[in-house]
């Protein structure tokens, strides 16, 4: 990783996220309405991270790795924490964990034979559903939008009653739950053919002997 741009970038994305969830813990509601533009440092980086790896021909094997591991870990902390802070049902984080722990494990397989994860699909849907533009660009966007709704509800809920944060802070929170269960539906979505081209792909162990004893 030594002397990659693109690699370091998205590895300060791990300390941001640390700090972001400490404030979000630990701070007063004027520090965790301002920590949202952390936040967005943090998810924008994503995209940073990528712009710098192509201009700069830098795109790798393991770049592509840490890229998907910085992904999981902002997504799941921070469903994770937005439901133990009762903004969100816990059903999302839980739907968000097992398609994240299934199509990891899947990939880990073409990984390990060299592909990166984007690569690794054949079908003109599978393409267009988990590595076409579109579809990340919406998933990212979807994610983006519901963190930084539930970070800015989380936020104005903690100033003094009456104000005018505290009392939007109801209706942002409405918003913010439909926009986090459009990106959990997408990101089920996404994950659906890398589980089922997975399991077509490497169902079968070359060598295998039947049960039958036949040949």
């Amino acid at each position: 990783m030594e002397g990659l741009l693109a690699n370091w970038i998205t590895v300060s994305r791990f300390p941001v996220l640390l700090a972001y969830v400490l404030i979000l813990y630990l701070a007063p509601a004027e520090w965790r309405l301002a920590a949202v533009l952390l936040l967005f440092v943090g998810l924008m980086l994503d995209t940073v991270d990528g712009v710098v790896a192509r201009r700069r021909k830098e795109t790798s094997l393991i770049g592509s790795v840490l890229d998907i591991a910085a992904d999981r870990s902002y997504e799941l902390v921070l469903w994770v924490c937005f439901a133990d802070l009762r903004l969100i049902p816990v059903a999302i984080p839980l739907i968000v964990i097992a398609r994240t722990t299934l199509t990891d494990a899947i990939r880990s397989i073409g990984v390990g034979q060299g592909q990166t994860p984007f690569s690794q699909h054949r079908s003109r849907l599978g393409i267009f559903l988990v590595a076409s533009g579109w579809m990340r660009s919406g998933y990212s966007v979807s994610k983006i939008l519901a963190f930084m709704a539930l970070a800015i509800t989380q936020a104005a809920a903690g100033f003094p009653a009456g104000s005018f944060l505290e009392n939007a802070a109801q209706p942002l929170g409405r918003v913010a739950l439909v926009i986090a269960w459009l990106a959990a539906a997408i990101c089920v979505l996404r994950g659906l053919p890398v589980i089922t081209g997975g399991m077509r792909r490497h169902g079968r162990t070359q060598g295998e002997t039947p049960l039958s004893g036949k040949a």
